[in-house]
């Protein structure tokens, strides 16, 4: 079987570099007699604000008229595009040649007001967005990430539910728990002794993150004295939430880590005490099952899809809640018991979570798919 991957260029989104390459290994453990798995990444336009007009019409025409275009040519006889956002390819591609699109959430749709604030052309984005949505809608399968965003789609885009599998995220098995000198060595540089709690997030800075709640809490605690340093990794915090931190005097007590390798960020999660993703939604949230994956304990929201990706192995707590979350973080790091307790949790809890298991479950899907439009052609 061929099968193409239809994916944008490395770099422009983290977390879908993620999915499309770990995807594309999986299925070359699972399916190693399948040749000549393809990506067909468009090359965006480069360079920086200026003639940002011009830039952006050059960008939507790459991406909309080039790229599919380029790919009516191939001969895959599967397509699986594995962002959402590129729904609009459907369009474009052979009818009778099955066609697979992962959908990892709705979050735009659902609440417009995160989207319009960080893009270049808001009404523009938005609308080449839910165009790319409804062209998803005729695609031959939809893959969920989580349940959640499956009951999204089947809500707000009235999908039928037969169309939709949800086969979840993996987590790369690099993310191991380490005790060596050189995590010991990593917390040392920042200067964080070990009776200090260093809690951890991980990711953008999209409101939907809440990291403005996350630096409450840091507040909340640094005044009861309880000795708190807080690391952020991925994008770095925002004009206004530096405005937080100067006003509240915690520069001393933040450091923002850049965006770490893979290597980098797994010394991060081995040598922080809590991660805390206190997200206002989320369509899977890979950093949780990361963290665990490392032993770190998780305190995580209660609300969307973190619930059903933590299980029981994490504290759960509503997003807003300040208090609630600071009174978390204590718990965890004041009670040994506790917070082994969840380690174990999250070890046990991390491992039903792997791309040879994702990749299975979608190249049966890809089987099933290509087998029905076989038997409907020789009828």
């Amino acid at each position: 079987m061929k099968v193409a991957i239809l994916r944008r260029s490395p770099g422009i989104a983290y977390s879908m570099d993620v999915y499309a390459d770990a995807l594309i290994e999986g299925l070359k453990t699972v399916r190693p007699h399948w040749k000549n798995m393809e990506k067909f990444p468009y090359n965006p336009v480069e360079g920086n604000r200026t003639n940002s007009l011009v830039k952006g019409i050059q960008k939507y025409h790459q991406r909309y008229w080039q790229y599919p275009k380029q790919l009516q040519h191939s001969d895959a006889d599967i397509f699986h595009i594995i962002d959402h956002s590129d729904g609009y390819l459907v369009n474009w591609l052979k009818k009778k040649t099955p066609t697979v699109v992962t959908c990892h959430d709705l979050i735009n749709l659902i609440h417009p007001e995160l989207f319009r604030d960080r893009a270049r052309f808001p009404w523009l984005s938005l609308a080449t967005w839910k165009y790319s949505l409804q062209s998803m809608c005729q695609a031959h399968r939809i893959i969920s990430v989580s349940n959640h965003t499956a009951q999204d789609i089947v809500q707000h885009l009235k999908l039928n539910p037969a169309q939709i599998k949800t086969v979840p995220n993996g987590v790369d098995r690099i993310f191991q728990a380490d005790a060596s000198d050189q995590v010991t060595n990593f917390r040392e540089t920042f200067s964080v002794p070990q009776d200090t709690c260093c809690l951890l997030n991980v990711g953008s800075n999209n409101p939907r993150k809440n990291i403005i709640t996350i630096l409450h809490v840091i507040n909340q605690l640094r005044n009861k004295n309880f000795p708190i340093r807080f690391w952020k990794a991925g994008d770095d915090f925002t004009d206004d939430q530096k405005t937080f931190i100067a006003e509240h005097q915690l520069d001393s007590c933040i450091s923002y880590l850049g965006k770490p390798d893979k290597e980098t960020l797994i010394q991060i999660y081995n040598a922080a005490d809590v991660l805390v993703a206190p997200s206002t939604y989320e369509g899977f949230g890979i950093t949780v099952i990361e963290a665990m994956a490392c032993g770190l304990p998780v305190v995580a929201s209660n609300v969307t899809s973190l619930p059903e990706v933590v299980n029981d192995a994490a504290t759960l707590v509503d997003p807003l809640d300040t208090d609630g979350i600071a009174h978390a973080v204590e718990q965890i790091f004041t009670q040994p018991a506790l917070r082994d307790e969840f380690i174990q949790k999250g070890f046990k809890r991390a491992a039903q979570f792997n791309w040879h298991n994702t990749a299975e479950q979608i190249a049966q899907i890809y089987e099933s798919l290509l087998n029905s439009t076989s038997n409907k052609v020789a009828a």
